[in-house]
């Protein structure tokens, strides 16, 4: 794509510019912070802070660079629910056509960053670990650093290793449990990366009684990661006990078919909301590097260059009066006609749009109450309980337009519960990062049989949309298809002897 070049704003949520240091093992210490309770807020809150800051990487700010951008990017650009209209030098290019290199500037900022915030969690635990007799709200700012170490452990496995469902011995990362870990340190296996991630999460819940908002770690939000982890992992049992223990807490509902189409925009106070990264206006990048700027344009707010998938609207298809609808958006000229791009239909995905009325601005929902209730399903849909999981499933639709076509305990015809789930969560979770996880871990295959520039070597002229494209690679992508991971950053394996590449 464009270099792009701009000024950063500062963030009032950071108390020294230590926390956006490039080194790992920067000056965030734990002698630099102040062992009270404001003293370990604002480090912490500076942890959160590179979720969405454009961070120096490299010996540069590069506005493509933020952790939320290539956490969407490189799982759903990845997918068949999203397709690209040109070809780019982009690194988000690499997703599209599954042509990863351990060099690609998109995965290598991702390890960092990742790494970078398991770091500065690290440091406050350790920090805290000095406070004798930690009140409340001590206690709730440690379970927090808990659950962002054991949230950014699990997406960096999603990622850089094999599903558990596939491999539990495979490579899965590098688990950094302490500031003090050798900067040389092997891959723990996917298994030792999921027990760490659970025991993380687990004491976090724990931990976290003095809840600060949807925009922070919960003790909901942790029940939530361990929702989806165990479901990721095929526990079934405990898949429904936590997602039970969040649809239970009374703390959220799902939202109403008429509050639906806002919800996104209005994340911070949706009822749905367990866990978002909240924006403000300061936070806009507009065009030039926010979540928005590449599935959406008003014709000057984003480049609008990929766009929902002729997979995923022919899976619509069925329902026209499904709210789901709303969040896609087509393009149009002056006489209504669906307009294109190099060949490709401009149907903009606005997910990522619209709070405060602003085309690039939004409060990315990394949890919801919506996940819960299909994570459950899933796990019942495998546990042979259809009842229980299509009941679930009709929790979801009544709330989405589909009153009228309940499945009331009985999957479609021609069709398994366990498909009925799965194609009910591409539904609702589309554009929020969960597709491709979904179809690898449960061994299915990718169908991406569909005009777009994920087809090496396409050009316009060959783009028929009266018929399917035929004869390309990564049309069908199995799920043993090495390139469903990234390559570990070659940054990683130069400089740790000790970790291995990805075949």
């Amino acid at each position: 794509m464009r270099t792009r070049f701009f000024i950063i704003l500062a963030l009032p949520l950071l108390i020294t510019s230590c926390l956006k240091d490039v080194t790992p093992s920067d000056s965030l210490t734990t002698g630099t912070l102040t062992n009270t309770t404001q003293g370990l807020k604002n480090a912490l809150n500076g942890a959160y802070a590179l979720f969405k800051d454009h961070v120096e990487f490299n010996g540069a700010t590069d506005g493509n660079n933020m952790y939320l951008r290539q956490y969407f990017q490189m799982s759903d650009f990845a997918s068949d629910d999203i397709v690209c209209g040109q070809s780019t030098t982009d690194p988000l290019y690499y997703s599209f056509t599954l042509n990863h290199t351990p060099t690609q500037t998109n995965s290598r900022y991702f390890w960092y960053i990742s790494y970078k915030i398991i770091n500065d969690v690290n440091t406050v635990i350790e920090a805290a670990q000095n406070i004798s007799n930690p009140d409340a709200n001590i206690q709730q700012l440690i379970g927090e650093c808990y659950f962002l170490r054991a949230f950014c452990h699990f997406n960096l496995a999603r990622f850089y290793a094999r599903p558990y469902t596939q491999d539990p011995s495979a490579s899965g990362v590098i688990l950094r449990t302490s500031t003090s870990d050798p900067s040389d340190k092997a891959r723990s296996t996917v298994s030792e990366v999921y027990a760490s991630v659970i025991a993380d999460a687990e004491k976090g819940a724990a931990l976290m009684t003095a809840s600060r908002g949807v925009q922070y770690a919960t003790q909901e939000a942790a029940w939530a990661l361990l929702s989806r982890a165990f479901l990721y992992k095929g526990d079934n049992d405990s898949t429904i006990y936590y997602s039970d223990k969040v649809i239970n807490s009374g703390k959220f509902s799902i939202a109403t078919a008429a509050n639906y189409p806002a919800m996104f925009a209005n994340a911070t106070t949706s009822t749905e909301t367990i866990l978002c990264v909240a924006f403000t206006e300061v936070d806009d990048y507009g065009k030039n590097g926010s979540i928005a700027s590449m599935i959406y344009s008003d014709g000057n707010s984003g480049w609008g260059e990929e766009f929902a998938s002729a997979s995923l609207r022919d899976t619509m298809s069925e329902h026209t009066e499904d709210l789901r609808w709303s969040y896609i958006v087509p393009s149009k000229d002056a006489d209504g006609n669906i307009q294109k791009k190099n060949g490709i239909e401009m149907y903009y995905i606005t997910k990522f749009s619209f709070q405060d009325g602003k085309p690039t601005l939004s409060s990315p929902i990394m949890f919801r109450l919506s996940e819960m209730y299909l994570n459950k399903a899933e796990a019942e849909a495998k546990a042979n309980n259809a009842t229980a999981a299509l009941n679930d499933v009709d929790m979801i639709r009544k709330n989405r337009g589909l009153e009228d076509y309940l499945y009331k305990g009985t999957a479609p015809a021609g069709k398994t519960v366990l498909e009925t789930v799965l194609k009910e969560r591409r539904l609702e979770l589309a554009f929020e990062g969960h597709r491709s996880a979904d179809v690898y871990r449960n061994k299915l295959a990718m169908n991406r049989t569909y005009w777009g520039y994920h087809l090496p070597g396409l050009k316009e002229s060959d783009i028929d949309l009266s018929t399917q494209p035929a004869n390309y690679a990564n049309e069908i992508v199995n799920w043993d298809n090495n390139r469903i991971i990234y390559f570990i950053p070659i940054d990683e394996v130069q400089t740790n002897k000790l970790c291995q590449q990805n075949p």
